[in-house]
């Protein structure tokens, strides 16, 4: 049915679990996984300077969080016998590097977790899962 599956993950517990039921899915399956992460760029304003932050600091510490969440992916694989290559992407917006990166790997479905926002936060928040959903023509796989 699927062979190539994209398996988002934020690094929140929630993603996690996705992480290892996606994982499960694949192995289930016969599929393949690609499990990509996306990080927000250095924002920039005025006040960034005065934040105590710089540009590299803030980059080196998000490439070390996102290999971080990648290489426990690569172990869940690995520990499972499923084959599995990990993304990094910067992106303001995570659905559209998501949706992008589908895409572009050529998966053929998307499993990824929902935090279930709803009501007025689900609203101003937003919820990349629902943006995934309405910007993909892909099957996706909602864990929650």
């Amino acid at each position: 049915m699927f062979k190539h599956i994209l398996i988002p993950t934020d690094g929140s517990a929630l993603a996690e679990a996705a992480v290892h039921a996606g994982i499960q899915f694949c192995k289930e399956t016969g599929a393949r996984a690609t499990v990509v992460t996306v990080t927000l760029p250095f924002p920039n304003s005025p006040l960034s300077g005065f934040a105590g932050d710089t540009r590299g600091m803030y980059e080196a510490g998000m490439r070390l969080e996102s290999d971080a969440r990648l290489a426990r992916a690569k172990d869940i694989a690995r520990a499972a016998g499923v084959p599995c290559e990990v993304r990094s992407h910067h992106d303001w917006h995570p659905f559209q590097a998501i949706v992008q990166a589908a895409a572009s790997e050529k998966c053929d479905a998307i499993f990824m977790a929902s935090h279930g926002r709803r009501g007025l936060t689900g609203f101003l928040l937003g919820s990349e899962t629902q943006k995934v959903l309405t910007h993909t023509t892909l099957p996706v796989v909602v864990y929650r």
